[in-house]
């Protein structure tokens, strides 16, 4: 009998898309978010995936040193392999978003491989009545956020991180995000494995029907061939229904609280682990085996942990 495959999955524990008022169990402490992606890495996520907070109110930080208190932890902790943002949110500059990981060398960095329009003001009706602080409406209400990835601004990214080992989680949020890497792999500024993750049902990119997630991996084949490692990230009530399909076909997925907050219709996830289990639970279910920090490491070659600067 041939081995099992091996599906990766990766927890986002807080982003910058959710706020606080909408979940009591999203992560804004550097010890809340310690404690989230330990959880996630001991219910089966190889890969976190980290954003940090203002403590005070939740708001997106992406000063280095609001790293380092949750980075620090983590590693102790657990084996898991630290991918550190660099979208960071979209109203930060690029300068901003890639300090952290320019700071901490992570053995995985994320990056948004296009710019777009972004779209979270569909949420604002939703939690209107349920926001605490004046930053999370004006945040929400925003329907003037472009999400700046130009050209530049991918090579600067690639250029400052590659040059200390780090590889990327490619966000690629349509089918042009995936011409747009190809254009740095023709140029020789990126080379395999590729990590990429397509990203559905966040508005201002692709949509979340089969058709779509098909449509961005008939893509990437066509472009990449078996040079790539194919993942996903179903937003909100995608999550679940998308990773199923993904894993069932040869990918690997994505779960957290940065992408759903919910466990199911009406019902607020308890917490980031709860959402890899439940990814877990597919998975098995599938007959695949979930891949462990290590596989991860090997599957995408990475540089180890030895090799961080935290």
């Amino acid at each position: 009998m041939p081995a099992a495959r091996k599906v990766i999955i990766t927890c986002a524990v807080t982003g910058a898309i959710h706020t606080p008022s909408m979940s009591p169990h999203l992560p804004v402490t550097a010890s809340e978010i310690a404690e989230a992606a330990v959880g996630a890495a001991e219910a089966g996520a190889a890969i976190v995936h980290l954003h940090a907070r203002d403590p005070k109110d939740g708001r997106p930080d992406q000063t280095p040193e609001a790293f380092l208190p949750f980075l620090q932890v983590i590693k102790q902790r657990s084996d898991c392999v630290v991918n550190i943002t660099t979208g960071g949110a979209p109203t930060m500059s690029i300068e901003e978003r890639v300090r952290p990981a320019a700071t901490w060398q992570p053995e995985l960095a994320s990056l948004n491989m296009g710019s777009m329009n972004f779209g979270l003001f569909p949420m604002l009706k939703r939690f209107e009545d349920k926001l605490q602080h004046d930053w999370e409406r004006t945040y929400l209400g925003d329907k003037a956020i472009l999400f700046r990835n130009t050209f530049a601004d991918i090579e600067h990214i690639l250029t400052t991180l590659g040059a200390n080992g780090t590889r990327f989680e490619f966000e690629c949020y349509d089918t042009a995000h995936l011409y747009n890497l190809k254009h740095f792999v023709d140029v020789g500024l990126v080379k395999g494995p590729l990590f990429i993750q397509t990203v559905f049902g966040l508005m201002g990119g692709i949509g979340a029907h089969p058709d779509d997630v098909m449509h961005m991996k008939r893509t990437a084949d066509r472009l990449f061939g078996d040079s790539y490692r194919w993942s996903v990230l179903g937003a909100g009530r995608n999550q679940l229904p998308i990773a199923a399909m993904a894993a069932a076909i040869g990918g690997h997925v994505r779960v957290g609280l940065e992408d759903s907050i919910w466990a199911g219709p009406g019902q607020l996830a308890e917490s980031n682990a709860q959402q890899v289990r439940a990814a877990r639970q597919i998975i098995e279910g599938l007959g695949l085996e979930v891949a462990t920090p290590d596989e991860a490491r090997e599957l995408l070659a990475l540089k180890g942990a030895a090799s961080t600067q935290f």
